[in-house]
């Protein structure tokens, strides 16, 4: 078995968990730092979720679809993602990462953890985990996040 290739990020906010929950699941802030793109689900278990957002020429388009497969508001979600745009790597199941958000209290502050993986598992699976890696993982969108709820 091959060993787990996850990315893992992590950030302390000085907020409260349901505020930065409301960043992470609430349209009008995830187009604010997640490239303009919103998140399209009812969040129940089994529905699905698509990131959708316009392309240049003002198209909207699907940037990365999946399924919920957990939720406790201000606490974890964990979804499935896989970008339809990229024919490389066959829309199947078996080609979906899991993303996981954990939300903690740490003193007066909350403990951001993002997972995305397994990649060791899926199609192309190490070049998918170095170009993630390449990017520093969640670590951007991490800091904008904090950005967006400590400044709001």
């Amino acid at each position: 078995m091959a060993t787990p290739l996850i990315i893992k990020n992590s950030i302390s906010i000085k907020a409260p968990r349901a505020k930065v929950w409301d960043a992470l699941v609430n349209p009008e802030q995830t187009k604010k730092y997640m490239f303009g793109c919103v998140p399209v689900s009812d969040w129940k278990p089994g529905s699905t979720l698509f990131w959708n957002g316009e392309e240049e020429n003002g198209k909207l388009m699907t940037f990365v679809k999946g399924k919920v497969v957990d939720i406790r508001p201000n606490e974890y979600l964990a979804y499935t993602v896989i970008d339809p745009n990229n024919t490389a790597v066959p829309d199947i199941p078996e080609n979906y990462l899991t993303v996981t958000y954990t939300l903690e209290d740490k003193n007066d502050m909350t403990e951001f953890t993002v997972t995305q993986g397994d990649y060791s598992i899926v199609a192309d699976g190490e070049a998918r985990y170095a170009d993630s890696n390449k990017v520093g993982g969640w670590t951007t969108l991490l800091e904008a996040i904090k950005l967006l709820v400590e400044n709001d």
